[in-house]
């Protein structure tokens, strides 16, 4: 849904840009600063368990920002092979850390148990070493560094000498600051969540402000919706490639300067508890961190499908019509989507009886159903205070609301004054729960879309209802605060000495959101909390719709955090029908599969306002193969979804063709990202770490290991040009066009308006199915397996694999009987040709009566003919229906001189899924 600034934005866009460019020269400026002279190390000991506990002592006091904490405690630890922590904190008093309920996670000793047992038995080491990671100290000042063991890489360092601009070891109540050197070839990607025009690769001088805010995506070089305090770092040696990452996990408002050669950290409450991940390649680094913080949430199968929604679908004819006009215009749809429209006033939980009465929605529901289409509604965090509304009054009665005050801070959202539940109290996640299953049994809802949970306000401060007078008033825009509010500045918590650059203007932290000084479950303060509140509502969402019908659950969230992925998918939010908005998309979405959030899509042809028909074809051609594929459109805006154009509906028909084709790989990497937390789209240097070129590639993205997209971004053109790394690629749409290339190149390619370029990489073994409407249908159509090997080669291997499962059982998993995984093999060698599989589970894929149809092999030596093809060792030509073609590639612009290379196509095999086979045949 709009956000409360969206409509506006565009008129203060000038203003904003301004105010940013001052607000980035006061930070800028104020980054040069020295504050103080850092620590000294007193006293350290090794812990039982192996661990370093120490004590640092202030050097000089100075006041800026608050005093200094005298005495801080820190510990470090190699907590696995590839993982080491350091975790900062004051010696004598606890302070506040994200709950180790909300990701658990190892809790370093207590206070109490070092403060004096530890002090009395030094050691005088200052290195600490673990399997892949060493870790060393300098006492005087105190700073730490993290090295490689493999090859003595400095990885982090946060000495700082007299010539440096950043300050030693700054550790106040209110602010924290550290800092790390870099080489200045470094790249690096992360700290989100915001809209970065230069790309994915983090850009030096840029401002990175993490802390959600409900601000349109629109806003450039902003703190956002979510807040992910990690960075991945990509270094490249004579050719040779590694990877880190650094987690700095801790929920308060912070400030990272990358200055290119140095990065701070400007944090205003909390510990510094750092994360060190070894890699050493990219997917390592995601897999170690998503081991840590939680392996991204099972999908269902339909949640692949193409999704619709609109805010202003205004009563059930309208969307009953619009899946009409879909299935009229052949073009897929697998869930339809309320915003409000079918809410009573705006209220969570409601109906609206005249516009969506229930008997009527719920034949619309078993109509769909029945084909296998899905229902998702919004839902916001903030509780209608109304005394006639049984959601509210179950909430009072409850205890649920956070609190100012002692009674629940009052703001306003969409249905007027609200309260915002706790998620952090126990009460209120079985509370909410309760309201979810109340709420399904009124309506059967797939899954559930929570938004406006930074949390978003359209009020500032203390507020009050009005007396004499309707708030909202029914007319205007809905996003006007009418309620009666004065500032709140009269604690630290509300005006902190440092300011983080919120908004990208140092907007006061509690504006337009909850107060700061407002208090959660405990006494916890909503300036510690603030940052975590939209996570704290997906875990609670979770566990809401996992108990009902025992079906896995599907959230969608606006506000992430670390570990979000855990439980929920994610929009970027309000975006604009712009081609520069389109592009944006590609960085933000590689951006959360690093941050262990895989499913993840942008607003199709954009929020607001009115995209062009052009941007529009474009822009499917580019949603179409989003992890998360939805059309989402703006109350204000014109009618957008993908049949309103027919030259959008045929692009639409084609990309989205190719989608529910490739859905059986869309749903494998589903698997694999729940296993092992592998990103669905990936950047290309995930693929290829030692290819320095594709680094700051933002404009194509993977999916999975192979599958490349290389989309039209700019107005007007009908070609491309893509950046092919070394090897042999094979186009999607014609199987016979080839490109390769030694050492990498860029070619430019064919893309008329209907067409989108997709290339699979060699050494792959592509499963596909036939496509349809409705992923449920798809899901049960015959398979073609698509190998590739390197054109011409005559050796080499190939692999892929084929995960299917009871897509709405809880958990994905093999071993419950009800999914089967197949991992798939091709060799080539002395001119024989062998494709295999190995079965596990195969029972679940015979009980469905799935079949492979065909097989193609592509880049095979053209010089000679097809002999003797074995099926498991028997003769298939002249005893079976099989055909056999033999179709020359054409090679386009690669490197592959005059060598002849075939594509072999063998179809009406009639292979069962479910059990082992083995083809084979000779080439010359």
């Amino acid at each position: 849904m709009v956000n409360p600034h969206s409509l506006v934005s565009l008129c203060l866009s000038f203003l904003l840009l301004t105010l940013f460019l001052y607000a980035s020269e006061v930070s800028s400026s104020s980054n040069a600063t020295k504050i103080g002279q850092g620590y000294s190390l007193i006293s350290i000991a090794e812990t039982p368990d192996g661990a370093l506990v120490g004590f640092l002592q202030v050097k000089q006091k100075t006041k800026i920002y608050g005093p200094d904490i005298p005495l801080l405690r820190f510990y470090a630890k190699h907590e696995t092979e590839n993982r080491l922590r350091v975790h900062i904190t004051d010696a004598n008093k606890q302070r506040w850390e994200v709950p180790y309920n909300l990701i658990p996670r190892e809790q370093p000793p207590a206070l109490t148990q070092t403060i004096g047992k530890f002090k009395k038995a030094p050691i005088e080491v200052s290195e600490y070493s673990g399997s892949e990671l060493l870790f060393s100290y300098i006492s005087d000042p105190f700073s730490f560094s993290v090295k490689r063991k493999s090859n003595g890489e400095t990885l982090f360092n946060s000495t700082s000498s007299s010539s440096d601009p950043f300050s030693s070891l700054v550790f106040k109540d209110q602010y924290l600051e550290i800092s790390t050197k870099l080489p200045k070839d470094a790249s690096l990607y992360g700290l989100g969540e915001n809209t970065q025009p230069h790309g994915i690769k983090l850009y030096p001088s840029d401002p990175y402000t993490l802390y959600t805010t409900d601000i349109s995506a629109i806003n450039l070089n902003a703190d956002l919706y979510g807040s992910h305090p990690m960075y991945m770092d990509l270094r490249n040696n004579d050719g040779k490639a590694s990877a880190h990452a650094v987690l700095l996990l801790n929920s308060n408002g912070m400030d990272v300067f990358y200055k290119g050669t140095s990065l701070t950290y400007k944090v205003i409450g909390g510990v510094f508890d750092f994360y060190f991940f070894s890699g050493p390649t990219p997917l390592n680094v995601v897999d170690q961190y998503t081991s840590l913080i939680g392996r991204p949430a099972a999908m269902p199968y339909w949640a692949f499908g193409f999704h619709q929604c609109r805010w202003g679908y205004h009563n059930l004819s309208v969307v009953e019509d619009v899946v009409e006009n879909y299935k009229k215009a052949q073009i897929p749809l697998d869930v339809i989507w309320n915003d409000d429209d079918h809410m009573d006033g705006h209220k969570d939980f409601t109906l609206n009886p005249n516009n969506y009465p229930r008997p009527k929605l719920l034949n619309f529901l078993n109509k769909i159903h029945s084909i296998g289409m899905k229902y998702i509604v919004i839902i916001d965090p903030g509780i209608a205070v109304n005394s006639s509304y049984g959601v509210y009054q179950r909430g009072l009665a409850n205890d649920v609301f956070i609190k100012y005050e002692g009674e629940p801070f009052l703001a306003q959202v969409w249905p007027g004054a609200v309260n915002f539940p706790d998620f952090l109290n126990p009460n209120t996640v079985s509370w909410w729960a309760d309201e979810i299953r109340r709420f399904h049994e009124l309506v059967p809802v797939d899954g559930l879309w929570i938004d406006m949970n930074e949390a978003s306000n359209f009020c500032s401060g203390k507020c009050e209802i009005p007396k004499g007078k309707q708030c909202p008033t029914g007319t205007g825009p809905g996003w006007i605060c009418c309620l009666d509010c004065k500032n709140i500045t009269k604690t630290r918590w509300d005006d902190p000495p440092y300011k983080i650059n919120a908004s990208g203007i140092q907007a006061p932290i509690g504006y337009k959101t909850i107060a700061t000084s407002a208090v959660h479950y405990k006494g916890i303060l909503e300036y510690d909390a603030h940052s975590i509140y939209g996570f704290s509502q997906s875990v609670a969402t979770h566990k809401g719709l996992l108990g009902i019908e025992g079906k896995r659950p599907f959230i969608l969230s606006r506000s992430t955090y670390v570990g979000s992925g855990k439980y929920a998918a994610h929009w970027t939010g309000d975006n604009q029908g712009t081609w520069e908005n389109l592009k944006y998309s590609i960085s933000t979405m590689l951006n959360f599969g690093i941050f262990g959030v895989p499913m993840v899509g942008s607003d199709i042809c954009g929020f607001y306002p009115q995209p062009t028909e052009e941007l529009c074809n474009r822009w499917i051609e580019v949603g179409a193969f989003y992890p998360f594929s939805r059309d989402h459109a703006n109350y204000y805006s014109p009618r957008q979804e993908l049949y309103q154009w027919d030259s959008v509906a045929q692009s639409a028909r084609n990309a989205l063709g190719i989608r529910y084709k490739i859905l059986p790989y869309l749903y494998t990497l589903n698997y694999e990202a729940h296993v092992s937390g592998a990103p669905i789209a990936r950047p290309l240097f995930f693929t290829f770490p030692n290819y320095a070129q594709c680094y700051d590639l933002s404009t194509q993205f993977l999916l999975g290991n192979s599958l490349m997209i290389s989309p039209v971004l700019e107005q007007g053109k009908t070609q491309v040009k893509a950046l092919f790394p070394p090897g042999s690629w094979y186009s999607l749409l014609d199987w016979t066009q080839t490109i390769t290339s030694k050492d990498g190149i860029y070619v430019t390619l064919d893309a008329p308006l209907h067409v989108v370029n997709v290339h699979l990489y060699q050494n792959t073994i592509l499963p596909m199915q036939q496509g349809g409407l409705i992923s449920k249908d798809a899901r049960t159509t015959p398979f073609t397996l698509v190998v590739t090997f390197p054109a011409g080669a005559t050796e080499g291997d190939a692999k892929g694999t084929l995960f299917i499962d009871e897509d709405e059982l809880p958990e994905i998993k093999l071993g419950n009987g009800y999914s089967t995984y197949v991992d798939l093999h091709a060799s080539i060698e002395q001119g024989g040709v062998k494709v295999w599989s190995e079965v596990q589970e195969g029972k679940y894929a015979l009980d469905k009566g799935l079949i492979i149809d065909s097989i193609s092999v592509l880049g095979l030596d053209g010089k000679g003919a097809i002999g003797a093809i074995e099926l498991d060792g028997k003769p298939l030509i002249g005893v079976s229906d099989v055909k056999v073609t033999t179709t020359e590639h054409e090679n386009l612009d690669g490197q592959n001189g005059e060598n002849k290379t075939v594509m072999v196509a063998l179809k009406g095999l009639n292979i069962p899924v479910g059990k082992n086979f083995a083809l084979t045949w000779k080439m010359g």
